[in-house]
């Protein structure tokens, strides 16, 4: 079959004492489609004193629920996206195999509903598991 270099749009590059994976090539066809290849890059993906919401207030920019603001936030995660093409995974061979979890939580921080939201992921060694 050969060696695997794309796998469920994620590219996979094999070396002899390690494995790298991005989603670089999906990221800039979604640029490509939505013409923001030569966008200017967003160091962040939000800005974090910004709170989004319904925006009921907010000018509608079709028939659907959409507003400009959600746009805009749109629009600046596919910059940050566009600004990280070279990120990914990288799993390194002779790597630790010690086991460390972080997790994560805002506690109420939704305006809307005051839901919490909750996060955690799990490294073997410096490599993302889960």
């Amino acid at each position: 079959m050969g060696e695997l270099k794309f796998f469920l749009r994620l590219q996979i590059k094999q070396a002899r004492d390690d494995i790298f994976i991005n989603q670089a090539k999906c990221t800039k066809e979604l640029m490509k489609r939505f013409g923001m290849e030569n966008s200017k890059p967003s160091r962040t993906p939000m800005s974090t004193n910004t709170k989004h919401d319904n925006d009921e207030k907010g000018r509608s920019i079709d028939e659907k629920l959409y507003k400009e603001s959600h746009l805009h936030a749109v629009k600046r995660i596919l910059k940050y996206l566009n600004g990280t093409l070279h990120l990914g995974l990288w799993y390194p061979r002779n790597a630790s195999f010690d086991l460390c979890s972080y997790s994560d939580a805002d506690f109420a921080g939704s305006i809307l509903d005051r839901k919490s939201t909750s996060g955690t992921c799990q490294l073997l060694g410096h490599s993302l598991v889960s």
